[in-house]
């Protein structure tokens, strides 16, 4: 089978969204299949197309344009032309508004079947914007078929139009995401340790100080320090931004410090824009809080950074389900995580983890400490939340998922 893979973003684009086409992308390649990506990009001129493989997937990047429409006519007219050199037996939009919309319209044009995938934003904001709801609504309304990865997504999705929607929750490699024991060389390279004063370079590494730190994480030499000299590490992966909890998170850390000494640990880095300066702002009016902000890292070195975590948070505003939580639920980490999207589906509160509402700081910092304070609940939520992962969450889940959705609308895997 070949299949047209479309996507908003993809590796090495930060966010969710591009983790999780490239793991969809790895999955139906080691099933057999033919999969090739496109995806737009700011990095590539508007007139510049470039197909590059990526292990087995060929992925096509072109310039995204200024205005949204010239960028999704030029998606358009890509696939239309590459299915006349090598037709396509699917179309698969990760994300309703652009993706989805161009995978549909194609689909219909070429008469391939499509599948438009709900990611989180792309139902829950997206729809409600005028400029792009038409696109978000095309694609519900003619899509062969429609996934989304959390049952409240699915929910809001039928507001909008009384159809099935398959849910494909999120898949996690948990072979290679597993509780191991803290990398301490890559601690002590981050400061996390009570004896370094950290720099200006480790709290806001430059391209060359992400490589360094990548190189420790996957460094086998032998540790030279006791694990109890590594501070408390609170740990928040991904893109830190508004709709992520910036601000309960950033308040709740202040507040945990005044009772426990700890570290913030964020891997990933904050946005451009608004939620950077909010970020700077903040580190800036709080210079003893020990915050260490990592940029990007390869998913190949994350179970490393992850095992520096003692508590996991997650107070995201809105989100679907987040590859993040399931990552750290894989490690055995207890996280504390408010209840949106598709997170209640995986962190059962008291259970595999906890649950806090919503822009509650002082609820999430309370949280914190309780785990920080108490090792034996932290570990029996981390055990609980591994084997949850390992019940419900595996990547055999979502290939077989996705598979059966195309069967559904008559392909042949």
């Amino acid at each position: 089978m070949k299949i047209a893979l479309l996507s908003e973003k993809y590796t090495p684009d930060i966010g969710g969204l591009a983790i999780s086409t490239e793991r969809l992308a790895r999955l139906l390649t080691s099933a057999g299949h033919d999969v090739r990506v496109f995806s737009p990009t700011l990095n590539l001129l508007s007139s510049e197309t470039r197909t590059l493989p990526s292990g087995r997937i060929n992925v096509t990047r072109f310039g995204a344009r200024k205005r949204a429409d010239d960028t999704l006519v030029d998606w358009f007219e890509l696939i239309a032309a590459e299915h006349k050199r090598n037709s396509f037996d699917l179309l698969h939009a990760y994300f309703l508004t652009q993706a989805g919309f161009v995978a549909t319209y194609t689909g219909k044009y070429l008469n391939v079947p499509s599948v438009a995938s709900i990611r989180g934003n792309d139902i829950e904001r997206a729809a409600f914007d005028p400029s792009r709801f038409s696109h978000t609504m095309y694609a519900l309304q003619n899509a062969n078929a429609v996934t989304t990865n959390a049952s409240e997504l699915a929910k809001k999705a039928k507001t909008f139009i009384n159809r099935e929607i398959f849910l494909i929750p999120n898949g996690v490699d948990t072979e290679h995401f597993k509780p191991s024991e803290k990398n301490l060389a890559l601690a002590e390279s981050l400061g996390l340790t009570n004896n370094i004063i950290l720099s200006e370079t480790t709290l806001a590494p430059d391209a060359s100080a992400g490589e360094n730190l990548r190189h420790v994480a996957g460094d086998s030499s032998v540790a030279t320090l006791p694990q109890s000299d590594i501070v408390p590490v609170i740990g928040f992966f991904g893109e830190l931004r508004e709709k992520k909890g910036l601000k309960s998170l950033l308040r709740a850390y202040a507040r945990v410090n005044k009772k426990l000494s700890t570290a913030l640990l964020i891997v990933g880095e904050a946005r451009a824009g608004e939620d950077k300066q909010a970020f700077d702002e903040f580190r800036a009016s709080h210079p003893e809080l020990k915050i260490i902000v990592t940029g990007y890292i390869s998913p190949n070195d994350l179970p490393a950074y992850y095992s520096l975590i003692d508590v996991f948070v997650h107070p995201s505003l809105r989100d679907g389900m987040p590859n993040a939580v399931l990552e750290a639920m894989a490690c055995g980490k207890a996280v504390v995580a408010t209840p949106v999207g598709g997170i209640e589906e995986a962190v059962k509160d008291g259970e595999t983890g906890s649950i806090v509402p919503v822009g509650d700081a002082g609820a999430l910092s309370n949280e914190i400490i309780r785990l920080l304070q108490d090792e034996t609940l932290r570990n029996r939520f981390g055990k609980s939340a591994r084997e949850i992962i390992q019940r419900k969450f595996t990547l055999q889940k979502e290939l077989k998922a996705n598979l059966n959705v195309y069967q559904k609308i008559g392909i042949r895997p």
